[in-house]
């Protein structure tokens, strides 16, 4: 079986490495050619909590894919969410056309991958692995695999036969599971990150120290019912995710502080979230496609997401540097 993995940044990598290691043939696909390099070189190199992983990999730069022969198997897309139909449409060409292309991500990308490969060829998934990047073939992983989740659907039922080949793939890399209703799971990771990696990040924050602060979890749970109301309007019901069980949340009457408890809990006191590692970074963030999404369908439905919405502009704010992560931006944030 041949598996590519195109966007081998932090996450992408860590689960490359996993793979590698398991004894999976697996092409690592990035356009970061300092990364790229390293990893031809040296391998990347993935420190867990409690120990340090090194793995050999066969890395190719984006613009090195036109010379491949042979097509994959399995497509990983582990990009982020606003490079998602063109990084799926530039790698379609070298999946079989009996494959399976998933997009590893955040965000609401499962329809985006179908439009481009067709619903055939297309699982979606949802994914809690926290991990970090600041220099090339070099990793910090917060979330071991223990402590990894993957859950698989299909968009189509018919694809549902398809699922077992890639959660036997994921297992190396953290637990898996099945969801029967793939978007609404992908939903409440929606909430969550809303809840999580906007706000936090806005204050230049690691994960508890970032809700220690007066007035923080209560913006974040207030984020969340936004998004509950928006994902009822579009008709999305609670999934369990992050290996909670069906049990959990129906017998559950604090659904979001359930979920918000559990990713802190998940990801450890130190995790830099993806959000915050873009603002030192000075990248583009998804907050426009997690807040951002909440708050434009929640305007189609008539719902007010004030919260979401000042998730957005404060993050804007940061991109085009009117304002830096801060602690002193909690004023701001939570008024």
């Amino acid at each position: 079986m041949k598996i590519g993995i195109i966007g081998t940044g932090a996450n992408g990598s860590c689960i490359a490495a996993d793979l590698t290691i398991a004894g999976y043939d697996v092409s690592l696909i990035d356009q970061w050619s300092d990364h790229v390099k390293i990893m031809q070189d040296y391998g990347v190199e993935i420190q867990l909590p409690n120990k340090k992983i090194h793995s050999f990999v066969k890395a190719y730069n984006l613009c090195d894919i036109c010379t491949f022969t042979e097509k994959f198997d399995v497509i990983f897309v582990a990009v982020k969410g606003y490079d998602t139909k063109w990084t799926a449409t530039i790698i379609e060409p070298y999946l079989k056309d009996d494959g399976i292309m998933v997009g590893l991500q955040n965000c609401m990308t499962a329809d985006l991958i179908k439009e481009v490969v067709g619903e055939k060829r297309n699982l979606g998934a949802v994914v809690e692995l926290s991990s970090e990047i600041f220099e090339p073939g070099k990793v910090k992983r917060n979330t071991p695999p223990e402590g990894t989740w993957f859950g698989v659907g299909s968009l189509d039922k018919g694809n549902d036969n398809r699922i077992p080949e890639v959660l036997e793939i994921l297992k190396h890399s953290g637990k898996v599971a099945k969801n029967d209703n793939i978007l609404s799971a992908k939903w409440m990771k929606l909430i969550v990150n809303a809840m999580t990696m906007g706000p936090r990040s806005i204050l230049g924050l690691r994960a508890i120290e970032a809700m220690e602060y007066s007035g923080m979890r209560n913006i974040a749970l207030k984020i969340g019912e936004e998004a509950l109301k928006v994902g009822q309007k579009l008709g999305y019901k609670p999934e369990p995710i992050f290996g909670l069980t069906s049990a959990d949340i129906d017998g559950s009457n604090r659904l979001l502080e359930l979920l918000l408890d559990k990713i802190i809990k998940d990801v450890g006191p130190h995790a830099r979230d993806a959000v915050l590692q873009d603002h030192l970074k000075g990248r583009l963030s998804e907050v426009d496609l997690i807040n951002g999404l909440i708050y434009e369908e929640g305007k189609r439905f008539g719902i007010d997401c004030a919260y979401n919405k000042r998730i957005v502009d404060m993050t804007k704010d940061i991109k085009n540097g009117n304002i830096k992560p801060s602690p002193s931006n909690v004023s701001d944030l939570v008024t």
